[in-house]
C-alpha cells in the first residue's frame, strides 16, 4: 500500500501498522480482503444491509473477543456475552477490542446514569467516608447508600421508592353495573370468575344488584377480605335457588375457596408465570411514594447522612452540570469553609479532594458530550440508545487505556449536529491516547472527519458484501460504484419541490411534560413537519409523548405503552401529560405511531408474518392440487403450530447446543435441516418451490416470483419502496435493527388502502439509514402527505429537515435549558433564526 494512503499521524503514542483481514465471510461478506490502519479513526460506510456491521462487529470485534477469551479461565468465559466465532480465514495485527453498541440490556429502573458511569459508586464512597453523620450514628459502608443492596434498600418498598396496592377505584369498572354485569374490572376471568361469583352467591350476596346498591360491608368483603373461607357451591344457581337448596340442605357440588379481588390481583402479579396475566394484574395496581423513605429508596440511616446539606438522593437528582459546579471548588481547594473543615476533620479533607477530582474529571467528559442535562438517578430505560452509548463512551475516555480498538455502532445516532461535534472531540481524545477507532456510521460529518474510510456495498444483502474502497476520504470520490460517494461530496440538499403551504392546523396549548412547561405548539396538517433541537431539548416529549397521547385520547384510544418484559413494578411511574388540543382535532381520523421497537421478541416473528403477506402465501400453497388432495389447509403451512411444522425444532429451524464455557451454538435442525417444516409439508410445492424455499427468498426475489399475485405483491412492493428488498422473508425479528423494524412497520402501513386524514408520528426514522436510504424514506413520506395525511418526524438529519414543509425547533439547550419553541417556519425561515442552534447546520445544508 502506498505511503500517500497512510492515515494522518496520531499523537499520544503511535501504534502504527495495519489490521489485515483475509477471507471474511460473515453473513453476506463475499470472502473480503481488506487492510485498515491502527491508531486512526476508521469509518465503515455503505447502505443499510451492505455488510459493514458484519465486517466491523461480526468479524473484527468477534475475533478480538475470541482471542481475549482464550486467555482467561473457562469459568470466567461464562461471565461474558460471547458473540461467536467469525467466518474468516485470517486476521493479522488485531489489538484487544472494546465494543460500544446501542444495546439497551434488560430494562430496569435499578440501572441508572450513575451506575452506567460509576459516578454513583464515587458518591457512595464520599458519603460513607466524608459525609456529615448525626451525633452518635455509626459509620456506614458505601453499600449502605445503594438502594440495590440489602444494606441500603428501604425495608418498606425494597428500594423501589414506591409502594403498590389495589384500591376500590383501581379495581372497579362501573359502580352502576352488577357483579354479573362486570362492575369489578379486576374480577378473575373464565372459570375462576364464575367460581367466585357462585361463592359470593352462596354467601347470600346478590350478584345482579348494582354494585353501588350493595351494603358497604359486602363490597369491602368482596374486594379486601383477608380470610379465605371454604363455601359449599351450587354452580350457576341464582340467589333464590341457593337459599332454597341451603334451606333443604341439598347436596352441594363442591367446596369453593373464596379469594378477595385485591388478594387475587396481588397474588397473580407476584406468582403468575404468564406475562399476559401479570400485565393484566399490573393495570389494577396504583402506586404512591413510600412513606418510610419518601420516595428516596434508602433506609433512614443512609438518608440521615448529608454532604453540603443534601442527602445522597437529593444530590443524585441534580443535573450533571450542577454537580460539576458543586464539586469543582472541592476539587481545586477553593471550597468555602475549607480551612475550618480541615481543622475539625483533617482525616476527611484528602478523601473529599480525591473523590471530587475524580468526579469532576468524569463529569467534564459527560458535559462535553452534551449530557449535562441528565441526572444520576435517571433510569436507563428512559434513555435513548444514543444517550446510553455516549455514557459508555465517556467512561472509556476516562479509562486511559492504550492500544485498544474501540468498535462503535453509529455513535451519532440520536445526536444533533452540535452534539456530534462534541462526540468527535471525544473520539479524537481516545485516538490521541494511542487507540484505534472502528466506527460503523452513516452521519456524513463523522465520515468526513475520518482518517480512513472502508466503503462496503454496493447494495444490500446479496447485492453487497464487497469492499468498494479502503483509504482516505478524498479517494472515495473516484469510486463510481459507491453509493456513499454522491452524498459525501454533494454541495447541499436538493429539494425537488417548494414546501407545501400550511392550511389547517392542529394546535396544542399548555403542554407540560418532562422539561416542557405550558408551551403552545402548532402542527400544520397535510404536510411533512420536522421537529428539531439538540439532544434532550424536549422534542420527543412534545411529539412522541404529548402529541401522541393527546390525539390518542381524542380518538378514544389508550395511550401507547412500553411493553417491557421484566418487572412491571420497577418501571418508572408515567407522568401525565398536561395541556389540551385547542383546535384541529376534528381533521385527524387516525393516529399511527411508527417506532423502532422490535416487531417481535422471538425468531418466530419475521417480516412475512408481521406484514401479513405470509397469510396470502399460505393460502396459495393450500390451494394447490396436491394440498387439496391431502386436505391440507392454510394452517398446515404455519411453522408456529403443530401439524405441518418440524416437531424436532418446533418450527424454529435451529437447535441450540449448550457448550458451557463456550458460546452456545445454534445449528440447523438435524430433522428438517433448517427448513422448519416436516417432510410431508415440504412435498407441497407452488410453482416448483416449497414453503421453506419461499421463506428463504429475499423481498426482491419474492416480488419477481409472485408477479401474478397482487395480494402478495402489494406488501412486497411496499417493503421494496422503503429499501428493504434485501431482507429474507423468513429473517427472524431478532436479527433486525431498530431502523429496519421501523421501516417494516412503515411498509405495513403503506399497503393499507384507507389512507387520508391520518397523523403519522415517527421518532428519528433515519436512525441506521444511509443517505441513499434516507432518499427512499423521504419519497414514501412525501407519498403519505400527497394522499392527504399529516407526517410529523422528530429528526436530526439535515437531509430530512431541509426537505420538510415546516420545521418546529425546540430548545435552545437541553434539560432545564430547553423546553421552549425557539423557531417555527419553513426550513429557510428557521435557518435564518439567530436563537436556534439548529439554524447554522440547516443553513449549510440548504446552501
Amino acid at each position: 500500500m502506498s505511503t500517500k494512503n497512510r492515515p494522518r499521524a496520531t499523537t499520544g503514542g503511535e501504534p502504527g501498522g495495519f489490521v489485515r483481514v483475509r477471507g471474511a465471510r460473515t453473513h453476506n461478506l463475499k470472502s473480503v480482503d481488506v487492510d485498515v490502519p491502527r491508531g486512526a479513526l476508521v469509518v465503515f460506510t455503505g447502505v443499510s444491509g451492505s455488510g459493514k456491521s458484519s465486517l466491523a462487529f461480526g468479524t473484527l470485534f468477534a475475533e478480538a473477543q475470541r482471542r481475549y477469551l482464550e486467555s482467561v479461565s473457562p469459568y470466567a468465559r461464562r461471565l461474558f456475552h460471547q458473540v461467536g466465532v467469525p467466518e474468516v480465514d485470517e486476521i493479522e495485527g488485531l489489538p484487544p477490542a472494546v465494543a460500544l453498541q446501542q444495546q439497551r440490556g434488560a430494562p430496569t429502573t435499578r440501572s441508572s446514569v450513575g451506575s452506567v458511569t460509576t459516578l454513583s459508586n464515587l458518591l457512595r464512597m464520599l458519603y460513607s467516608r466524608a459525609g456529615d453523620y448525626p451525633p452518635g450514628q455509626p459509620l456506614l459502608y458505601a453499600e449502605s447508600f445503594s438502594p440495590n443492596t440489602p444494606e441500603g434498600a428501604c425495608p418498606t418498598c425494597h428500594g423501589l421508592g414506591r409502594v403498590y396496592d389495589a384500591t376500590e377505584a383501581s379495581m372497579l369498572r362501573d359502580a352502576a353495573l352488577s357483579i354479573r354485569g362486570g362492575a369489578v374490572a379486576a374480577w378473575p376471568q373464565a372459570w375462576q370468575g364464575q367460581n367466585l361469583r357462585d361463592i359470593v352467591t352462596a354467601r347470600g350476596i346478590n350478584i345482579d344488584t348494582p354494585w353501588r346498591d350493595l351494603p358497604k360491608k359486602e363490597r369491602d368483603w368482596i374486594l379486601f377480605a383477608d380470610e379465605q373461607p371454604q363455601v359449599p357451591v351450587y354452580p350457576h344457581a341464582s340467589l333464590e335457588e341457593v337459599k332454597r337448596a341451603q334451606k333443604k340442605k341439598e347436596r352441594h357440588d363442591y367446596l369453593g375457596t373464596f379469594t378477595s379481588v385485591r388478594r387475587y390481583v396481588l397474588e397473580t402479579f407476584a406468582k403468575s408465570e404468564s406475562p399476559l396475566m401479570k400485565r393484566r394484574a399490573a393495570q389494577f395496581l396504583v402506586s404512591t411514594d413510600c412513606r418510610t423513605c419518601r420516595g428516596k429508596r434508602l433506609r433512614p440511616e443512609a438518608l440521615a447522612v448529608t454532604f453540603g446539606g443534601s442527602d445522597i438522593t437529593d444530590l443524585s437528582r441534580q443535573p450533571l452540570k450542577r454537580l460539576l459546579a458543586l464539586f469543582q471548588p472541592h476539587a481545586d481547594g477553593s471550597a468555602a469553609g475549607r480551612a475550618t473543615f480541615a481543622a475539625e476533620h483533617p482525616e476527611k479533607v484528602e478523601v473529599v479532594r480525591r473523590i471530587a477530582r475524580d468526579l469532576t474529571g468524569r463529569l467534564e467528559v459527560l458535559l462535553d458530550l452534551g449530557l449535562g442535562y441528565l441526572t444520576l438517578d435517571r433510569s436507563t430505560p428512559t434513555l435513548s440508545p444514543g444517550e446510553l452509548q455516549r455514557l459508555r463512551l465517556a467512561t472509556q475516555v476516562r479509562s486511559n487505556l492504550f492500544g485498544v480498538v474501540y468498535v462503535l455502532d453509529e455513535p451519532s445516532a440520536g445526536l444533533h449536529p452540535a452534539d456530534t461535534e462534541a462526540l468527535l472531540r471525544a473520539l479524537d481524545r481516545l485516538k490521541a491516547a494511542g487507540n484505534s477507532l472502528f466506527v460503523v456510521e452513516h452521519e456524513l460529518e463523522v465520515v468526513r472527519h475520518a482518517d480512513w474510510i472502508v466503503d462496503v456495498g454496493p447494495g444490500a444483502g446479496e447485492g453487497g458484501g464487497r469492499v468498494l474502497y479502503s483509504g482516505p476520504p478524498a479517494g472515495l470520490r473516484a469510486v463510481e460504484e459507491s453509493r456513499t460517494r454522491a452524498h459525501l461530496f454533494a454541495a447541499g440538499v436538493h429539494r425537488p419541490a417548494p414546501p407545501r403551504a400550511p392550511g389547517a392546523w392542529l394546535r396544542l396549548t399548555g403542554v407540560t411534560r418532562n422539561n416542557l412547561s405550558g408551551i403552545d405548539a402548532a402542527f400544520p396538517l397535510a404536510t411533512l413537519t420536522a421537529v428539531t433541537g439538540v439532544s434532550g431539548s424536549g422534542k420527543s416529549s412534545l411529539v412522541s409523548q404529548a402529541l401522541v397521547e393527546l390525539v390518542a385520547a381524542h380518538l378514544g384510544r389508550e395511550p401507547l405503552a412500553e411493553e417491557d418484559e421484566g418487572n412491571e413494578l420497577e418501571r418508572a411511574p408515567v407522568e401525565p401529560v398536561g395541556g389540551r388540543i385547542a383546535s384541529g382535532a376534528d381533521r385527524v381520523k387516525r393516529l399511527v405511531v411508527v417506532d423502532q421497537k422490535a416487531i417481535g421478541r422471538t425468531p418466530r416473528s419475521n417480516l412475512a408474518t408481521y406484514t401479513g403477506l405470509f397469510d396470502h402465501v399460505r393460502k396459495l400453497f393450500a390451494a394447490t392440487p396436491a394440498a387439496k388432495g391431502r386436505k391440507y389447509g392454510a394452517g398446515r403451512f404455519s411453522f408456529n403450530v403443530a401439524g405441518g411444522r418440524c416437531e424436532t425444532c418446533s418450527g424454529e429451524g435451529l437447535v441450540m447446543v449448550e457448550l458451557l464455557f463456550l458460546p452456545s451454538v445454534y445449528t440447523p435442525c438435524p430433522a428438517c435441516r433448517g427448513a422448519r417444516y416436516n417432510a410431508q409439508t415440504l412435498e407441497i410445492e407452488y410453482r416448483g418451490k416449497s414453503i421453506a424455499d419461499v421463506l428463504g427468498m429475499t423481498v426482491d426475489a419474492a416480488w419477481a416470483f409472485f408477479a401474478d399475485e397482487p395480494q402478495v405483491r402489494r406488501p412486497l412492493a411496499a417493503l421494496r419502496d422503503v429499501g428493504l428488498g434485501y431482507l429474507r422473508l423468513g429473517q427472524p425479528a431478532t436479527e433486525l435493527s431498530g431502523g429496519e423494524a421501523q421501516r417494516i412497520k412503515l411498509a405495513t402501513e403503506l399497503q393499507r388502502a384507507d389512507r387520508g386524514d391520518t397523523l403519522y408520528v415517527l421518532d428519528e426514522p433515519t436512525t441506521g439509514l444511509h443517505p441513499a436510504d434516507v432518499e427512499m424514506l423521504l419519497a414514501q413520506l412525501d407519498g403519505l402527505v400527497a394522499a392527504g395525511n399529516t407526517v410529523v418526524v422528530v429528526e436530526h438529519d439535515m437531509q430530512v429537515i431541509a426537505r420538510a414543509d415546516w420545521v418546529i425547533d425546540i430548545g435552545p439547550g437541553a434539560g432545564d435549558e430547553g423546553g421552549t419553541v425557539v423557531a417555527t417556519g419553513t426550513p429557510v425561515d428557521v435557518a435564518r433564526s439567530k436563537a436556534s442552534r439548529t439554524a447554522p447546520y440547516l443553513l449549510r445544508a440548504l446552501s
